[in-house]
This record gives structure tokens, C-alpha cells and sequence, in this order.
């Protein structure tokens, strides 16, 4: 998942109009595959843990509002739009937002692995479907904000690290404590980043060529179906 940050250099051998169209993709077929992950894969394995339905409930709200609050407080989100040029300050709470976001994963993902290797395998398909997007947008704003392209690779991959160490502690964790409870967890960010962040961006697509949206519409469910047909 680290190494994905490095995917974010493709961005200086595409042309912006073909990054745009290929941005425009990964983010409607992480949405959907996000979606698909918590609601066929995440929640049910939730309920086969033995969890109450209130539990369930209170802790996918949990994930949600942690996600919702980690943007708040750092003024950050899921950027996928090629930027106009920003302050330099805003870039590294960029960083830190999504070191704290990728610490966040680690933590789901890992406890989802524990759980069943099968649905930790899922999940991290997901949430890489989805870091693609997300370094390519992040790698865009911090070289627009006065960063060098080697300082961006190195810093984007520091940042990814974080993951790591959330999978450590919560690998740590399992031996003391029952850690199903962040299968739902991780289902509340899984919903979070696709319901709120993802599907906004399709929102604001201006692209009036019906072509160009029935591709959009059909990379989108292309990520629902693919998880449907990942399901046991």
C-alpha cells in the first residue's frame, strides 16, 4: 500500500486531458467498489462475528464520523481533480491528512485480515482501488504547491508508511483484545469515502457528452459488481 504512492508519478507522462479522463474512472470504480466492500463484504462479516445489530450500527457510525472529523480538522479530502495552483502550507496538511487516513486503513484492514484473510485480501483491493485515485490527485497539488517531484514521491511514501504501523498495532493489539469490532468500523469509513467524498466529484462532472457519463455510470457499477461477484 506504501508503494502505491508512487503510482502519483504517472502524472508527469500523461497530457492533463488524459489523466483527467483517467482520474475521472479510478474515482467512480473506487466509489463503487468501496460500496461494494462494506455492504457485501464488511457488514456481513460483521454479523457472522457475532455482533449485535446495535453494535454493528454504533460502530459503522463510528467509522463514518472518524473520516468526517480527520477531514475537518485538517481541512483535507480526497482531491481528484487536476488543481490550480495552492499555498505551499495547505500541501502539508495534505500530508498529514493522509498519513493519518492511511493509518486509519491500516487499522481496518489489518483487523479484517485477522478476522478472515479472504475479506483482508477484498478490503485491501478496495482501499488500493482507491489510493491509486488519491495519489494521482495528492501527487498533482504538491507539485503545484511548490514541491519537487523527488520531495513528493519520498514524502507521499513516508506518509503511506503509516498504514504499516496502523496494520502493526492492530496485528499487536489481537492478541489481548477481540478485535471484530473494526470490521464494521472499517465498513463506516469504507461508506464515508465513497458515499461522501467519491460520488460528489461524479456529481461535478460538467461533461455533457452522454458517452462519456454512461462510461462513468458503467465504471461505477462495474466496482459495485465486481465486489458482488468476490462475495463467498
Amino acid at each position: 500500500m506504501s508503494s502505491i504512492a508512487l503510482v502519483g508519478s504517472l502524472i508527469l507522462l500523461l497530457i492533463p486531458s488524459t489523466l483527467e479522463k483517467v482520474l475521472k474512472l479510478l474515482v467512480t470504480f473506487a466509489a463503487g467498489s468501496l460500496l461494494g466492500g462494506a455492504f457485501f463484504h464488511l457488514i456481513p462479516s460483521a454479523l457472522k462475528a457475532n455482533l449485535s445489530i446495535m453494535t454493528i450500527g454504533i460502530l459503522i457510525g463510528c467509522g463514518f464520523t472518524a473520516i468526517l472529523v480527520l477531514e475537518r480538522f485538517f481541512y483535507w479530502h480526497h482531491n481528484h481533480q487536476l488543481p490550480m495552483k495552492r499555498k505551499e502550507p495547505l500541501t502539508y496538511l495534505i500530508l498529514v491528512g493522509d498519513g493519518l487516513h492511511n493509518f486509519l486503513g491500516g487499522v481496518a484492514i489489518a483487523g479484517a485480515f485477522i478476522i478472515d484473510i479472504r475479506l483482508g485480501i477484498v478490503c485491501w483491493f478496495v482501499a488500493a482501488a482507491h489510493e491509486v485515485a488519491q495519489e494521482l490527485g495528492d501527487f498533482a497539488v504538491l507539485i503545484h504547491g511548490g514541491w519537487s517531484k523527488l520531495s513528493v514521491l519520498l514524502f507521499n511514501f513516508l506518509s503511506g508508511l503509516t498504514f504499516l504501523f496502523g496494520g502493526l498495532i492492530a496485528y499487536i493489539l489481537s492478541f489481548q483484545f477481540d478485535v471484530s469490532w473494526l470490521i464494521p468500523f472499517a465498513a463506516g469509513n469504507f461508506i464515508y469515502i465513497g458515499a461522501a467524498d467519491l460520488i460528489p466529484q461524479m456529481s461535478k462532472d460538467t461533461d455533457i457528452n452522454l458517452k462519456s457519463r454512461g462510461v462513468t455510470i458503467a465504471a461505477f457499477i462495474s466496482g459495485i459488481y465486481l465486489l458482488v461477484l468476490a462475495m463467498p
